[in-house]
């Protein structure tokens, strides 16, 4: 059988799908370019393309190529064509033109010319002439120019590919189903699908992606179904050939019906979902898909164990109007989160910060295109450690159904707010606790932030772990109350509201990375401004216990030389240096929170090699130091334990404390301070082995009021020389 060079046109970003789809089909002579594949093959190959390709959008058969500088040349170009060869005088044509960057600039005329040429070539040679029929012609023609030379095809496919032909009627803003085939190879469905994996789109619409993925999972050719294709009408038409391969599609689809996945779509528009169950029905999948109403806010469907969600929501441009789409992503997030564990996810969207909004780390991000607008495919394993921290949410409970216990809570946290506001007003500080464990029942603490730049008040809450004794589902329960309170009380959105569980570890579990998101919002205290970062750890970069010894720091450091060991983010260093310090260096192990440190000392607008960092192991640093240097301020503050690969030895406060603090008393100025402080609950000052140093318990007057409930967040102690 003669061999051809064909085009399968595509849409943009969808062209090295294509290739490889039509590798599949066993093409191996292809090369991708700009807006399709070129594949040179027998026209059996061209048939099975038609009939197969989930991906094109034509296929073209060549018939001329040439040097086209003018319209007069495109006329005698194309009329000089034996088209006897490819149609009948009685038939019917229509011409689609492109043209680009030529002498002719205008594609209507292009096809106008090339239709003239056609017509009078037939005048000509019978005395009559073809007529032209713009939907569903005998004979398709394309005509491409571009930079003065044109090409000529014959369109086997007729119309576009991505009809498929059970589709009746549109509906708002839908899927083409060739974009939605991109889409559901991009998200490895036919994998899934061949490991007895479902497919759910709880947004689906009219049905586009259920229905391509039954396609799909069922070996069922998407061209089936069509009545029309330009090949039809072709004088050179093989209808044995197409009709053979017709019939072999019909045996595959016959056997992929008895394997068919479990598919199902779920949408909240009942109108819509009638016209999406025609669809179903007219593509012979009413066995297959599984077609339902549910409201994505009160999602309630019973979905099998594992398998693949994609879903398209709007995109605010057209169905969105506008309007804030948060909500909506959002939602989408907790219905992935609290039904579909352990899936794969794929949504399809027009902007990746929206994704954001979801709440679960995209593993992958494919670009495709809905038409001429760029979109971005998202990929993700719906998994506990994917779950951003602050969507781990669990599902809230309405005022009314909260128990006679919560109402309690609720009551309780109305009054500490109450309370404490008045307290935080008077002082000026506008991140504090406003709740920590005060009933049993509920062993959470609850921090409060202001986002200086935005006024926005962001949610901290971090969950004690409840002890063995406790039931799991009873202690869950307290934790729905818990946060549906919250929600009560500060009516603030879900992206607000962050949730951490605080087990019981030794040391420095605060420093663990949860995520990495990278999303910082700026806050005060005092007259300084610092990143907070709700995300990525368990502490928030901040920690509020300390408030009254930094704000002490800045007030003691004017003209003074200031050594912040063990930093963390350097707030205490950044205290210090607003406060007029002469100098500073800050020494932590990690790199993180020394570039952190940095952050917050740029914010506050300090800079200058006054002002060092040091990423180091601090004990180490202590044993052999870097510089002579003396300073008048310490502050002291190491974790309870580490075991830490970066330091050279094992570290426990308790047995190391004392070589602790007398190698930083050998760094301090004779009348200057340090403050050593830890929180370590049953921590015990070794007061005989450093009794040679002047030493107040300090503790009282650095709890702040907020977490008096809980006296024991931190002991602190002032040492000097005697």
């Amino acid at each position: 059988m003669t061999t051809l060079t064909y085009f399968a046109t595509a849409a943009k970003g969808i062209e090295t799908l294509l290739l490889e789809e039509l590798r599949g089909m066993g093409i191996s002579d292809v090369k991708e370019t700009r807006a399709g594949v070129h594949f040179t093959a027998d026209l059996e190959a061209a048939y099975r393309a038609c009939l197969w390709s989930r991906l094109a959008n034509r296929i073209l058969l060549p018939l001329a190529s040439f040097d086209c500088p003018s319209d007069d040349e495109l006329y005698r170009q194309v009329k000089a064509l034996d088209w006897s060869k490819h149609m009948r005088v009685d038939q019917t044509l229509a011409i689609d033109a492109s043209v680009t960057h030529s002498n002719m600039n205008h594609s209507q005329f292009a096809a106008q010319r090339m239709k003239d040429a056609v017509v009078d070539y037939f005048r000509e040679k019978t005395g009559d002439r073809p007529s032209v029929e713009p939907l569903e012609p005998d004979i398709q023609l394309n005509l491409y120019i571009n930079d003065n030379k044109a090409q000529v095809y014959l369109d086997l496919s007729g119309t576009s590919l991505h009809v498929r032909g059970y589709r009746s009627r549109g509906s708002a803003a839908p899927l083409k189903e060739n974009l939605a085939a991109a889409i559901l190879y991009r998200a490895d469905w036919p994998s899934i699908a061949k490991q007895g994996g479902a497919f759910v789109d709880f947004m689906c619409g009219s049905g586009t992606l259920p229905i391509e993925a039954a396609l799909m999972a069922c070996d069922i050719a998407p061209g089936i179904d069509r009545d029309y294709y330009g090949m039809f009408g072709w004088a050179q038409h093989d209808d044995d050939l197409w009709q053979r391969l017709k019939k072999e599609a019909n045996e595959r689809r016959a056997q992929g019906l008895k394997l068919a996945p479990k598919i199902m779509g779920f949408d909240h528009h009942r109108s819509t979902l009638e016209r999406t169950s025609q669809h179903v029905a007219q593509a012979g999948l009413q066995k297959v898909i599984k077609i339902e109403y549910q409201d994505l806010f009160e999602f309630s469907a019973q979905v099998p164990e594992n398998g693949l969600v994609v879903v398209n929501p709007p995109y605010g441009h057209r169905l969105g109007k506008g309007e804030d789409l948060t909500p909506l992503y959002h939602q989408i997030g907790q219905v992935m989160i609290r039904h579909f564990d352990g899936w794969r996810a794929s949504v399809f969207t027009d902007d990746k910060a929206k994704g954001k909004t979801i709440g679960i780390r995209a593993k992958k991000i494919h670009s495709l295109f809905n038409g001429a607008l760029p979109c971005k495919l998202l990929h993700f394993d719906i998994e506990p450690a994917n779950v951003m921290q602050s969507y781990r949410l669990p599902r809230l409970i309405p005022q009314q159904e909260l128990s006679e216990s919560a109402l309690g809570f609720l009551n309780r946290l109305k009054k500490n707010l109450k309370k404490i506001e008045r307290w935080a007003t008077r002082e000026s500080i506008s991140c504090y606790r406003v709740y920590d464990a005060d009933l049993p029942d509920y062993a959470v603490a609850i921090d409060l932030y202001t986002d200086v730049e935005t006024s926005r008040l962001w949610l901290n809450i971090q969950e004690y772990e409840a002890p063995k004794t406790i039931d799991p589902d009873k202690a869950k329960m307290r934790l729905r109350e818990a946060v549906s309170v919250v929600k009560l009380v500060f009516d603030v959105p879900d992206e607000q509201l962050y949730l951490k569980s605080r087990r019981r570890q030794r040391g420095d579990a605060q420093y663990e990375k949860l995520a990495e998101e990278r999303i910082y919002y700026q806050v005060e205290e005092g007259a300084c401004h610092f990143l907070v970062n709700f995300e990525d750890y368990l502490d928030t970069g901040l920690f509020l216990d300390h408030r009254p010894l930094r704000l002490r720091i800045g007030q003691e450091s004017e003209n003074k030389a200031i050594l912040n060991l063990f930093a963390y983010t350097g707030t205490a260093t950044v205290h210090a240096a607003v406060g007029g310090a002469s100098r500073s260096l800050t020494i932590d192990m990690s790199n993180t929170y020394i570039d952190w440190a940095k952050r917050n000392m740029a914010l506050n607008d300090i800079n200058g090699p006054a002002h060092r960092f040091l990423q180091a192991d601090c004990i180490a640093w202590l044993e052999n130091p870097t510089e002579k240097d003396k300073f008048d301020i310490i502050f002291l503050d190491p974790p309870s334990f580490s075991n830490s690969k970066r330091m050279q030895d094992v570290f426990d406060v308790q047995e190391d404390h004392v070589r602790l603090i007398r190698l930083a008393m050998e760094r301090l100025t004779p009348d200057g301070v340090l403050f050593f402080s830890n929180n370590l609950r049953r921590f015990k000052l070794a007061n005989t082995e450093l009794d040679d140093f002047e030493i107040a318990d300090i503790t009282d007057q650095t709890i702040p009021d907020d977490f008096r409930q809980r006296k024991h967040i931190h002991r602190c102690w002032e040492i000097r020389f005697r």
